[in-house]
């Protein structure tokens, strides 16, 4: 785990209201994603910066154990011609700490990270944490992910 600064970023994409209650987000974001591929995001976002998706969680109502949003996404140029049935949210610039997911991102490295997570002593913001999947990403039974942890 390493500190960053991230500079503001627009996503736009789809998303759902979720918790981390049983049976919550273990169905809601495998199902969020299942639809973010089938319906061809990329192909509807005409302004996005580049191939990396980002996966964010925000509007949480406490810590990680209370209902949030995800979002995945795009981060975007501008907002024109966005598709009505998409989010968007706008990430602040700040400080946050990168820790790595690696292995089988469609199974179990990037949750058994988030795991890792809160077991932290970090001081968390709860404001945007994003989860980012570039080049690294692209063979996704053996990749690697960025997740950034907002930190005060």
């Amino acid at each position: 785990m390493t500190s960053t600064k991230l500079e503001e970023l627009t996503i736009v994409g789809l998303a759902i209201r979720t918790s981390n209650d049983p049976g919550k987000a273990d169905q809601d974001i495998p199902q969020l994603w299942n639809k973010f591929m089938a319906e061809n995001i990329t192909s509807r976002l005409p302004n996005r910066i580049g191939e990396t998706i980002y996966a964010i969680y925000t509007d949480y109502e406490g810590d990680h154990t209370k209902p949030y949003t995800m979002v995945i996404g795009y981060n975007v140029s501008n907002l024109d011609n966005i598709p009505e049935d998409m989010t968007v949210k706008i990430v602040p610039t700040g400080n946050y700490t990168k820790f790595i997911a690696k292995g089988d991102l469609t199974k179990d490295a990037v949750i058994n990270t988030w795991m890792e997570i809160w077991k932290t002593d970090l001081n968390r913001t709860y404001t945007t944490d994003i989860e980012v999947y570039g080049e690294k990403a692209m063979n996704p039974t053996d990749g690697e992910a960025e997740i950034l942890i907002a930190t005060a």
